[in-house]
């Protein structure tokens, strides 16, 4: 028995609000496409959707088995309407039930959930004695110990500075100083090596922003992203929306700027093409000219929703 939720939900008001308003027209909406909860994690955003829309389905995926069985128990009470799948939202053309039904909208809710960061075993904190795991697919190859064992020092330093990462050269470099006599295995080894490179204790927020670097190669988050999000947008029915929660810059600003280019035709005008911009006409409306976020009532509540970016985008009907 859990002793806490595998993930409290973040901003739900405000996506149900993007997603499916009041409510109007979505009962049209449940005899045909679903919603899809492209990272269902515990399933507190779709019971919400389920909730505010009786007859309106859901597709749940997620790459972590425990995250499903998290699903599963909460949304048991809605079964009928409920579809689970073992599926990164990046591999979303292998569903062929999508293809065909297309979406009534889509939420990504991105980033790790509480249930990950707290479970030492699943090695993405940096709390003492962790296993440098961080696969959100435990049956995935690569773990971060792996990565960190294998990967030539260019090849550390281009993920360390794609993600963030304090002095990723300097701490490339000291990885594979180091390896040769112990390869980092866990989060003490891991916070050493930074530490060792800053010649000082290292903050809160190096260890994290080491850490995210990591995390986000081993489950090579961007590209998955960047594959998704067109993806998605093209299995959206007309009128439907599209809500991302992104945790840091990189992934909201890929999501910033896909929802940008779809907006305004010139931006998906190659250059110098003899083109006006209007022969091209805009794909949807981004709903969010900036990125809506938690409120102080939330982030008292549950202080992890702190860095939670929201933006939403509708495709043209």
């Amino acid at each position: 028995m859990r002793s806490q939720p595998f993930h409290r939900p973040v901003l739900v008001d405000q996506v149900l609000h993007y997603l499916i308003g009041r409510g109007e027209g979505a009962e049209e909406e449940a005899a045909g496409a679903p919603y899809l909860d492209g990272t269902v994690g515990g399933g507190g955003h779709a019971a919400a959707i389920l909730a505010r829309c009786p007859r309106c389905r859901v597709v749940g995926l997620d790459r972590d088995p425990e995250a499903l069985a998290a699903a599963r128990s909460r949304l048991a009470d809605h079964a009928d309407r409920v579809r689970l799948r073992r599926l990164s939202f990046a591999a979303l053309h292998e569903d062929a039930d999508l293809r065909v039904a297309g979406l009534a909208g889509a939420l990504l809710d991105l980033g790790v959930s509480s249930w990950q960061l707290d479970r030492d075993a699943r090695g993405f904190t940096f709390r003492q004695g962790a296993l440098l795991d961080m696969r959100m697919d435990p049956d995935s190859a690569l773990t971060a110990a792996r990565f960190l064992r294998e990967a030539t020092r260019v090849e550390l330093a281009a993920s360390l500075r794609d993600g963030q990462a304090p002095r990723p050269a300097a701490i490339a470099a000291r990885i594979v100083q180091r390896r040769t006599r112990r390869p980092p295995r866990t989060s003490d080894d891991l916070v050493a090596v930074l530490e060792s490179v800053l010649a000082r204790r290292s903050t809160h927020a190096e260890k994290a922003r080491l850490f995210q670097a990591l995390r986000i190669r081993v489950n090579d988050e961007i590209e998955s992203l960047r594959a998704a999000l067109p993806a998605i947008r093209d299995l959206l029915n007309p009128g439907a929306t599209v809500v991302v929660i992104a945790y840091h810059s990189l992934e909201d600003r890929v999501v910033k700027r896909a929802f940008g280019d779809w907006s305004d035709p010139a931006r998906r005008l190659p250059p110098r093409l003899p083109l006006p911009a209007t022969a091209l006409a805009p794909l949807g409306t981004t709903l969010t000219r900036k990125p809506v976020t938690p409120g102080a009532a939330e982030i008292a509540a549950n202080p992890r929703a702190r860095p939670a970016r929201l933006r939403a985008w509708r495709r043209a009907a």
